[in-house]
């Protein structure tokens, strides 16, 4: 059972809020591996502590497409909303309340966005050169940071679902990992907490191979032996709200 004194049904409700922004995600691939608390505890900012499930913590390597990126009054207009991304997680709350997510990295092929997220999300965004081909049900997936450092951090996988979609059940561990619809950012000082919406997660069990990857490494994680956990999620639609401060 994942912690029970957390609330973690009403951050997946769509909130009373303006909607800032639109996107659509697709072809996502998420890998994750349980990393001792003590390791990540350290890396986080003030004010955020580690979430776990059974006394487990984790980080997650997430690499998928976008389409459709803008703000509500912006069309769309490919390729400048049209891009791929890569991130690299781990789950925490704020003083044992609203689980979500921090990021260590992310990596995108569109240098604008990536400006854009800096500034304006405080997010650690970093522009690479990215290729997302696919091959009947298998998705190849490459990408090479350019800048800024640190560098290399890159990732080559091959991956494709290999079971029926189920939604996560509250209180499983896929659940735990993929749920979030809160994001965390620490800039200047200040913790600033986001909100996502949008339907569950269609989750599949995922087989990836050829993983070849720095991007943990380059955010200061040592990537344990053991094989990922895999999941898969065909595509969603997403809407974004403001960043607050706490």
């Amino acid at each position: 059972m994942s912690e029970p004194a957390i609330d973690r049904i009403t951050p997946t409700l769509r909130p009373d809020d303006r909607t800032v922004m639109v996107q659509r995600w697709a072809r996502l691939l998420f890998l994750h591996w349980s990393v001792p608390a003590e390791v990540l505890q350290p890396m986080l900012p003030p004010g955020l502590t580690l979430d776990t499930f059974e006394g487990r913590a984790y980080v997650g390597l997430v690499p998928f497409t976008m389409t459709g990126v803008r703000p509500l009054w912006f069309p769309r207009l490919p390729p400048l909303t049209d891009f791929h991304e890569t991130n690299v997680r781990t789950y925490v709350h704020y003083q044992g309340a609203n689980p979500g997510v921090w990021f260590f990295s992310l990596d995108a092929a569109n240098a604008f966005a990536v400006k854009v997220a800096r500034t304006m999300w405080k997010l650690p965004y970093h522009y690479s050169r990215m290729n997302l081909d696919i091959q009947g049900e298998w998705t190849d997936y490459r990408s090479e940071r350019l800048w800024p450092a640190p560098v290399p951090a890159n990732i080559k996988v091959r991956y494709r679902p290999i079971a029926p979609v189920t939604l996560a059940q509250p209180d499983s561990l896929e659940h735990f990992l993929a749920e979030r619809y809160l994001l965390y950012a620490y800039k200047n000082g200040r913790l600033y907490r986001g909100q996502v919406h949008h339907p569950p997660y269609p989750l599949q069990i995922a087989e990836a191979t050829g993983l070849q990857e720095s991007l943990l490494h380059a955010a200061g994680i040592t990537r344990p032996d053991t094989p990922p956990l895999a999941h898969y999620a065909e595509e969603l639609n997403v809407r974004i709200y403001p960043l607050r401060t706490i």
